[in-house]
């Protein structure tokens, strides 16, 4: 049985390796590992739990298994990094984390971001009634879509 709770500065550093863990599988639609969560450091980790929410996942071993960040401004609550170890995907941890980061910013507005080339990605945040509403070309390689949800809106 998996537990949800709110990571603590202790948990920075094993998210940290999840994140370059999870993130193999985005960096592989691109053929580089030249992408910003693999490139992150601890202190900037460190720095997005002192200014936002950052939850874990962790499994019956208590060994941390899925993680997401988010942070309000302005009446928007930026959702980040949500990922789940490789070994633990399509079980519907990603679906229960976002979930999750949701009910600790009630009825707000949330973004996310990912790229064109995370179909599974795109598909999940639909199903869960994110839509599209910009999209922002980085290069010729990356183009990324943000997506957005109103937390009273009903899906």
């Amino acid at each position: 049985m998996c537990i949800i709770k709110k990571a603590e500065r202790i948990d920075l550093q094993e998210i940290l390796q999840l994140q370059y863990l999870a993130y193999q599988s985005e960096a592989a639609l691109f053929g580089s590992r030249d992408i910003p969560p693999l490139k992150q450091t601890i202190d900037e980790v460190i720095e997005e739990f002192n200014s936002g929410v950052i939850l874990k996942m962790t499994d019956e071993k208590d060994t941390i298994i899925g993680s997401v960040r988010a942070k309000e401004s302005d009446g928007t609550v930026y959702i980040g990094k949500l990922m789940v170890h490789p070994n633990h995907r399509h079980k519907g941890y990603g679906s229960m984390l976002l979930s999750e980061i949701e009910g600790y910013f009630p009825d707000k507005r949330y973004e996310l971001f990912t790229s064109t080339r995370s179909l599974d990605n795109i598909r999940l945040y639909q199903k869960l009634g994110y839509t599209i509403f910009t999209r922002k070309v980085m290069n010729d390689e990356l183009e990324f879509v943000y997506m957005e949800k109103n937390g009273n809106d009903q899906y």
